[in-house]
């Protein structure tokens, strides 16, 4: 059986060209292969010649003079009268060749077998090589009862899977028997027998044909050699001289997909060791920052209540992708504890995410405690800081998300649609007074917050006020007063006693609180250049304008017009 080229088999339909025969007899010719003009097959070596006779019209193979009884372009293969070789007790050993060098077509490895019938060995070579061989021997008790191909009076074997050419030998073993051999295609094989010699062979003396049956008797067609001699073939096991051919370009087009398919499974192979190296490098480097960060610490203070530490740990993962990955676009302020990131969580809470600035490895334990005493503060006028990142290179915080902006934009942005009214701003003293009294004495260990101040409080869509940053804060036992520590805060808001003794206690925070309450009352900044000398910090400008009795003078004047001369200087003591 004869393969067309795989092209032609993807591009065109099992049928012969325009304007050519598509039959010869019962054989269908389709393209590539063709009868008649040179048009109607691809070349020389697809030809077809259509020989007609009275009773039958049989198609040839022009370039090897083979008949074709099939052709499948599905499959690949055409299938051909392979004349059969023949040797008997006068001429015990015989021999002869086929070759189909030069063209596009092998015999196929997979559709045939190798077989020898009657009496006798026989051999397939390749230049001397023998690539196939059986043995078969009669036996007369045997007719019609055998089970198979397997050494009585029949033998097969398979054949190499590619083949271009081979020599056949036949010897016979017994004077007056003959031995058959041939490349015939593989179908099931059901035995056969003749009326008094096993599968169909007769001596030369005998001139009449043999009537096939199988096993369970029914008879079957009858086949003759072009010999003397009757060979009795069934006509649904194998079919005398029907060898499967394949095209030559099967091998390497075999060849191409096993090496496609190795490569592809090489690549899928190679693309996965990377996924998992990469992910193991990933798993250590987040271990490696996680250690760093304080997680370790994180987790002892946190193991009393494991759901706690559940709680208040995110991945890195989930905060790259509720920041976009932290894009520029979703930054909420700067300060000098790092930057504020909007996000939104996976369950579809809006957070602020802040992306701390590198942390000095020997303030780690104070960090930590600082963030396992946040995730317990619960108060309506304290930010709530829901959870940490350790994983990362700079620890990350999650805080609750405070949609109204800060204070001191309210304050201070002239532009502002809304401005606060005098009773909002007292409003608003009122709460975050309470926030800093809940931090000093309502926890079970007193938090200094230490950055107190217009931009760290921030106002919420109904414009309650929420004291946020705690990123200086520290904790300090309930038997002490103060704490000694390296001055940090923001001019304008820092009391002097702390900066010059560095020794930070309640009171510290309380001044800072007054000097918002002086914001409330005049609308100025904190520092401005605008004034003169050392009344550039709005604390002393307001503390001489007392002296002077002129705080009227720098009061808001949107204030003046809402609030009562008591309220206002109750509030104007406070601060003082």
């Amino acid at each position: 059986m004869i393969a067309p080229p795989s092209i032609a088999v993807a591009a065109a339909p099992s049928l012969a060209k325009p304007d050519c025969p598509d039959y010869c007899g019962n054989v269908s010719i389709p393209y590539p292969f063709g009868i008649g003009s040179n048009n109607c097959y691809l070349d020389q070596r697809y030809a077809v010649t259509c020989n007609q006779s009275v009773n039958s019209s049989r198609p040839y193979l022009a370039s090897l003079g083979l008949e074709v009884l099939a052709v499948s372009l599905t499959n690949q293969k055409i299938t051909i009268n392979n004349p059969v070789v023949k040797g008997c007790g006068n001429s015990p050993s015989v021999g002869t060749s086929k070759s189909l060098e030069g063209t596009p077509f092998v015999f196929s490895g997979r559709y045939n077998k190798f077989m020898v019938s009657g009496c006798g060995n026989a051999t397939l070579d390749l230049d001397g090589i023998v690539m196939a061989g059986c043995s078969s021997r009669c036996n007369d008790d045997s007719a019609g009862q055998g089970k198979g191909c397997f050494g009585i009076n029949c033998c097969e074997t398979t054949t190499p899977f590619v083949l271009d050419r081979y020599n056949v030998s036949v010897t016979v073993s017994t004077q007056g028997e003959c031995g058959f051999s041939e490349l015939h295609r593989k179908l099931h094989h059901a035995p056969v027998s003749e009326k008094t010699l096993d599968y169909g062979c007769e001596p030369i003396s005998c001139q009449r044909l043999c009537d096939c049956v199988n096993a369970d008797g029914m008879k079957t067609g009858t086949h003759i050699l072009p010999t003397v001699v009757k060979l009795c073939i069934s006509t649904w096991q194998f079919h005398q001289g029907h060898t499967e051919l394949d095209h030559g370009h099967f091998f390497w087009i075999s060849a191409g997909v096993g090496i496609s398919m190795g490569a592809l499974f090489l690549i899928i192979g190679i693309f996965w060791l990377y996924k998992i190296v990469l992910r193991i490098k990933n798993k250590k480097r987040k271990e490696k920052f996680f250690k760093r960060n304080g997680g370790l610490l994180l987790q002892q203070q946190t193991s009393v209540d494991k759901g706690s530490a559940e709680k208040t740990h995110f991945s890195a993962k989930e905060l790259e992708k509720a920041t976009d990955n932290f894009n520029e676009n979703r930054i909420l302020g700067r300060g000098g504890q790092g930057t504020v990131f909007k996000g939104m969580l996976t369950d579809g809470r809006i957070v602020a995410v802040k992306k701390s600035k590198i942390v000095d490895e020997s303030q780690l334990e104070q960090f930590i405690n600082e963030v396992v005493i946040l995730s317990q503060l619960n108060h309506r006028n304290v930010v709530k800081l829901l959870g940490c990142c350790l994983e990362t290179e700079v620890p990350l915080l999650v805080y609750e998300f405070i949609s109204n902006g800060t204070l001191f934009k309210h304050i201070h942005d002239q532009s502002n649609e809304f401005p606060l009214s005098w009773e909002m701003r007292l409003r608003i003293a009122i709460e975050v007074a309470g926030a800093l009294a809940y931090l000093h004495s309502s926890t079970s260990i007193p938090i200094y917050h230490r950055d107190i101040k217009s931009t760290n409080i921030l106002l919420d869509d109904k414009y309650k006020a929420k004291v946020s940053d705690f990123g200086t804060s520290r904790s300090i036992a309930i038997d002490q007063t103060h704490l000694t520590t390296l001055v940090k805060g923001t001019f304008g808001y820092l009391d002097p006693e702390y900066f010059q003794s560095s020794q930070f206690t309640e009171k510290s925070d309380v001044y800072s609180f007054g000097v918002v309450l002086v914001e409330l009352l005049t609308g100025k900044k904190p520092i401005s250049m605008n004034r003169i000398g050392e009344q550039r910090s709005l604390a002393t400008h307001f503390l001489l304008s007392e002296e002077e009795n002129c705080l009227f003078e720098i009061f808001d004047p949107r204030i003046l017009k809402e609030g009562t001369k008591e309220e206002l200087m109750a509030v104007a003591n406070l601060a003082r």
